[in-house]
C-alpha cells in the first residue's frame, strides 16, 4: 500500500511538473489573447450592456470549446474504447501521441477504406488490440461505406485534412504577428526563438515557462483588482441571456463582432496537437487549475475597465494595467508575446512529422529531440522557413488591425475542421450512438459556423493572408500527392513478383555476379519494377542478393530480436528482409548492415545448411554494394496539361527534398543509384 501511495504521489509531482512546462509551449497563443482581442473590435459607440454581451460571449466559448470540447472530450480518449463511457471511447486517435486534421485523417484511413493514396503502411504499438475486435466492429459503418462508394466524398475529406493542417500552419506564422508589441525588438526576439528550437520542447519549454508562469498568475490578479475598482457585478454577464439581448440590439453589426471575439479561443487547437510533446494529465491540469481562470477573470477585469470608459477598447489590455505596475506588466507582457509563438511552432513540427511519415509531404529532416516522446519533434527546414515568414509578417503586419482579421480566419477554420472530423471518428470507427454524436456535433457546429460565417466577412480586410499561405501549402501538399499517388498506382501495377523474379533469372542471358547486394525497395507487398528494368538492362544479379523494406513503427525502440526479419524468396542466393525501427532507433553508423548480415547468416546456417553459408560468406568477402532506386517521371508530348504542370511540379519537389530511405551509414563507394523513367 506504502508503494502504490509513493508510486501515485510520484505521478502526480511528474504530472504537476509536465503541467508548468506546458505553459511555455501549448498555452502561450491562447492565455495572451487578452492583449488582442478588445482592440481588434472594431466598436462604434459601445455601452455598458455591449460590453456585458460581448464579455458573456467571450465566457461562454472559453467554458464549451475550451472546457467542454478539447478538456472534456477529446483529450480523455487515450483508453480504446475500454471500460469507459462511449463518448471517450470514440476517440483512439490519440495512440499517435500527435493529433490534429491528418492524425485524425489517417486513423479514418486506417480503419476504413476511404484512403485515396496506397501510401506506406505506419505500424503502432496498438494494432494487436485492433486484430482483435469483433467482426461486427470490423465491418464499415453505413456512413463509411458512403465514403468507400464516393470518391468525390474521400476527397473532399482529404482536402478539409489537407486545409486543417494548411491552417494551423497558418496560425503558427500569425502568432507572433498578432500579439508583436514592438516589432523591431519582436523579429529580433523571433529570430533567437526559431534558433533554439534544434534543443527540443522540453528545454524550451524550461526557459519560457517561467514567463508565462509570470503572466498566467498576474493577469488575473489585475482583473480581480480591475472588477473590485470598476465594476463588482461584472459576473452577472454570466447569465446566457445578455448573449440574446446583445444580438437582438446589434443584429447584423453584433454578428460581425464575432470576427473579434473568436480571438478568445486562439491557440486551442495547439493543445491538440502539442499533445505528443506532454502527457494528457499535464495539459488538462494546467488548463483548468490555471489557463481558464485567469482568462476568465482577465477578461472579467478589462470588460469592468471598458464599461466605465467606454472609448478605450483600442487599447483594452494597457489602459486597464494600474499605473504603479504599468512598466513591469509591459515588459511581461512583450516576452509573454513572443513565447505566445512556440505553442504554433511545436505544433506545426508535429503535423508536418505526421505528414511526411504519411507521405502527404514532401520529404524533409524530422529530429526526434527526445528519447521518450515520439511527437517532441524538430525539423531544421521548416523551422528556418518558419523564421522567415514570422520574421516578415511581424515587420509587415505586426501594427496593423488586419493581423487580427486574418487570425480570426485561420482559428475557427481549424477548429470546425477538427469538429467534423472528430464526429466522423465517433461514427465510423467507434460506433458511437448517433444521439451521442449529434450531441457533440450540433452544438460545436452551430457554435463555430456561426464565427465562420462572420470571420470570412474579414477576407477583404487582412483575412486573405492566412488564405494565401494556406493556398501556397495546398499546392505544395496536392502536387506531392498526385505525383506519389500516380508514382504509387504503376508501382502497384508493375511491381516484381516472386514468381516474376525466377522467370527473369532463368533467362540465359541473366548472369549472376560474385557479390553481395543489398537492394532497398519502399514497397511493403512485392519488389520494386526498378528489379525488372535493372536485371533486363544489366542482364545481371549479384549471387547473394537482399530485398530490405524499412518499416517505420510508432514506438520508441523495437526488440532486437524482432527487429529484422529475413526470409528466402525461393531463387538461390534471393532473400527478403524487413527492417522495423522506432523514432529513436538509430539507422546510421553501419551497424545496421552488419546486424542485417549477421541475422541472414543464422538464417541460412538454420534453413539452407552450410553449403549456403559458405556461398553467402564467398559473396560477402567478394565485396559489398547498396542499390537505391530512383523512378522518375517521363511527361511526353502527348500528355495533358494539367499532367504535365502538377508532374513537373511534384519532379521539382522531388528533386530537392530528401531521399525516401534514412541515412544507413553506408560507405559512399558502396553505393549505387538506379534510375528509371516512367512515361506518362
Amino acid at each position: 500500500m506504502h508503494s502504490l501511495n509513493s508510486e501515485q504521489g510520484s505521478n502526480f509531482r511528474k504530472d504537476l511538473f509536465l503541467a508548468y512546462k506546458t505553459l511555455g509551449v501549448v498555452f502561450g497563443g491562447l492565455v495572451t489573447s487578452p492583449l488582442y482581442v478588445y482592440p481588434s473590435m472594431n466598436l462604434a459607440s459601445p455601452t455598458k450592456d455591449d460590453y456585458m454581451g460581448l464579455y458573456s460571449i467571450m465566457f461562454w466559448t472559453l467554458t464549451l470549446i475550451g472546457v467542454v470540447k478539447y478538456v472534456g472530450i477529446a483529450l480523455n480518449a487515450d483508453d480504446h474504447g475500454e471500460g469507459k463511457y462511449p463518448v471517450a471511447a470514440a476517440f483512439p486517435f490519440l495512440e499517435f501521441q500527435s493529433c490534429g486534421t491528418f492524425a485524425m485523417y489517417s486513423l479514418l484511413c486506417r480503419h476504413a477504406d476511404i484512403g485515396i493514396l496506397p501510401s506506406k503502411k505506419v505500424y503502432s504499438e496498438e494494432e494487436p488490440l485492433l486484430q482483435n475486435q469483433s467482426a461486427a466492429d470490423r465491418r464499415p459503418s453505413s456512413l463509411g461505406k458512403f465514403f468507400e462508394r464516393s470518391m468525390t466524398a474521400r476527397r473532399v475529406l482529404l482536402f478539409m485534412a489537407i486545409l486543417g493542417m494548411c491552417m494551423l500552419i497558418g496560425d503558427g506564422i500569425l502568432t507572433p504577428a498578432i500579439s508583436a508589441v514592438v516589432e523591431a525588438l519582436s523579429a529580433a526576439i523571433l529570430i533567437g526563438l526559431f534558433l533554439l528550437q534544434k534543443y527540443g520542447t522540453s528545454k524550451v519549454s524550461f526557459l519560457f515557462s517561467p514567463i508565462m508562469a509570470a503572466w498566467t498568475f498576474t493577469t488575473p490578479i489585475i482583473g480581480v483588482y480591475s472588477i473590485v475598482h470598476y465594476y463588482p457585478g461584472i459576473f452577472k454577464a454570466i447569465s446566457p441571456h445578455y448573449i440574446v439581448l446583445f444580438f437582438l440590439r446589434n443584429k447584423k453589426e453584433g454578428w460581425r463582432m464575432l470576427g473579434g471575439t473568436v480571438l478568445c479561443i486562439t491557440g486551442v487547437e495547439a493543445m491538440f496537437a502539442d499533445l505528443g510533446h506532454f502527457s494528457k494529465k499535464g495539459i488538462q491540469i494546467a488548463f483548468l487549475s490555471s489557463i481558464y481562470p485567469s482568462l476568465v477573470l482577465t477578461y472579467a477585469g478589462q470588460t469592468a475597465y471598458l464599461i466605465n470608459n467606454l472609448n478605450d477598447f483600442s487599447d483594452g489590455f494597457y489602459k486597464f494595467v494600474p499605473r504603479p505596475v504599468y512598466w513591469p506588466m509591459f515588459v511581461i507582457a512583450t516576452l509573454a508575446a513572443i513565447v505566445a509563438s512556440q505553442s504554433l511552432i511545436s505544433a506545426t513540427f508535429s503535423v508536418i512529422k505526421q505528414s511526411v511519415v504519411l507521405d502527404y509531404f514532401p520529404r524533409v529532416k524530422v529530429v526526434h529531440t527526445s528519447q521518450h516522446k515520439e511527437g517532441e519533434v524538430y525539423s531544421p527546414e521548416i523551422n528556418y522557413i518558419l523564421m522567415v515568414l514570422c520574421v516578415g509578417v511581424v515587420l509587415g503586419f505586426g501594427a496593423g488591425n488586419a493581423i487580427g482579421n486574418a487570425f480570426g480566419v485561420v482559428v475557427i477554420m481549424v477548429l470546425l475542421i477538427t469538429t467534423i472530423m472528430l464526429s466522423l471518428v465517433m461514427t465510423i470507427i467507434w460506433r458511437t450512438p448517433p444521439v451521442l454524436v449529434l450531441l457533440y456535433f450540433v452544438p460545436f457546429f452551430v457554435i463555430e459556423g456561426s464565427y465562420v460565417s462572420a470571420v470570412f466577412t474579414k477576407i477583404p480586410e487582412g483575412g486573405w493572408l492566412p488564405f494565401a499561405v494556406s493556398m501556397i501549402l495546398a499546392l505544395i501538399m496536392f502536387g506531392w500527392y498526385y505525383g506519389r499517388q500516380r508514382k504509387m498506382e504503376y508501382e502497384m501495377a508493375n511491381k516484381v513478383t516472386v514468381e516474376r523474379l525466377a522467370e527473369l533469372l532463368a533467362r540465359p542471358e541473366v548472369q549472376r555476379v560474385p557479390g553481395l547486394c543489398f537492394f532497398y525497395s519502399n514497397i511493403q507487398d512485392g519488389l520494386t519494377p526498378i528489379l525488372s528494368h535493372y536485371i533486363k538492362n544489366m542482364s545481371s544479379l549479384h549471387e547473394a542478393t537482399v530485398f530490405v523494406t524499412l518499416r517505420y513503427l510508432l514506438v520508441a525502440k523495437v526488440d532486437e530480436h524482432e527487429r529484422i526479419l529475413v526470409r528466402s524468396l525461393g531463387p538461390t542466393g534471393v532473400y527478403g528482409c524487413t527492417v522495423q525501427y522506432g523514432y529513436a532507433d538509430s539507422l546510421a553508423g553501419g551497424g545496421l548492415v552488419a546486424q542485417v548480415t549477421s541475422c541472414l547468416r543464422r538464417h541460412v546456417e538454420t534453413e539452407a545448411g552450410g553449403h549456403e553459408a559458405a556461398r553467402l560468406g564467398a559473396a560477402r568477402n567478394a565485396g559489398v554494394v547498396h542499390v537505391r532506386g530512383k523512378m522518375r517521371f517521363y511527361v511526353g508530348e502527348d500528355a495533358g496539361w494539367f499532367d504535365r504542370v502538377m508532374l513537373g511540379f511534384y519532379e521539382f519537389l522531388h528533386g530537392i527534398c530528401r531521399s525516401a530511405l534514412p541515412a544507413l551509414g553506408t560507405p559512399l563507394q558502396q553505393r549505387v543509384e538506379i534510375g528509371m523513367l516512367y512515361k506518362v
